[in-house]
């Protein structure tokens, strides 16, 4: 009876977390992977506070949402960034274009060409190759562009290498194709681009996918008593939820 009670207090007292973020394995790889569902959660991007000051960290959002009666649900890095952590690429928050569109080629991950761009609208979120989001030129609340692209339309980057010996710490996010759920995973250990595009292709079965970054990767993840630290990121991806 005693035993009952107290865990049904506990039961009361643990936070719910909105964000279902979970562990799995593929090709002998392990990741964390947080799916984020657009019909019940907010989903938005972090670069600058109402000062213009860098967030940089995951702790310095969560302790801006509680002032404001919120919190932060899940979060990661989210795009490449210059040594001011100025976005490289398109970044757009709440409305706002912070950098333009790269379209061309360049060195780096991120020119290796067709990279994408995150876009996230109202009940809406797609990842989208960025020849074609410059074509179609959604209007996107929050959007962040980063490359190369993992998976486009159910394929490959034809640049992937099944042999390649190249190995990092990787994340990444892949989109559903009504754009109702955005799925990123950050591995566990150092993985090829190949392997990384397999497991959005093959594994989480989504359409369209893009590697976020390399190597600095990092997340935050409370259901996975994980909240990873390390120098200032540049813009960063989270769910935003009431709090308790």
């Amino acid at each position: 009876m005693i035993r009952a009670a107290v865990v049904a207090l506990l039961a009361w007292t643990a936070p719910a977390w909105a964000v279902d973020c979970e562990t799995t394995t593929h090709d002998d790889n392990s990741y964390a992977i947080c799916s984020v569902d657009l019909s019940t959660d907010t989903l938005r991007l972090f670069l600058y506070d109402e000062t213009g000051g860098l967030f940089g960290q995951f702790g310095a959002i969560e302790r801006d949402l509680r002032n404001q009666g919120k919190r932060l649900g899940f979060a990661m890095n989210a795009g490449m960034y210059h040594s001011d952590r100025a976005p490289v690429g398109h970044y757009v928050e709440d409305g706002k274009e912070v950098m333009r569109v790269i379209p061309n080629a360049g060195p780096g991950n991120f020119g290796l060409l067709p990279n994408g761009v995150l876009c996230i609208r109202d009940a809406r979120v797609d990842v989208i190759e960025t020849l074609r989001f410059v074509d179609e030129a959604p209007t996107c609340t929050y959007a962040t562009q980063s490359g190369p692209m993992l998976v486009i339309d159910g394929a490959l980057h034809p640049r992937f290498l099944v042999d390649s010996t190249s190995r990092y710490i990787r994340n990444g996010v892949g989109t559903s194709a009504d754009g109702q759920r955005a799925v990123f995973a950050i591995s566990d250990s150092p993985v090829t681009f190949h392997e990384f595009g397999r497991l959005y292709r093959d594994h989480l079965n989504l359409p369209n996918a893009l590697f976020l970054d390399g190597n600095i990767s990092r997340l935050y993840a409370p259901d996975l008593n994980r909240s990873d630290i390390g120098f200032s990121l540049g813009p960063i991806v989270g769910t935003v939820e009431a709090a308790d």
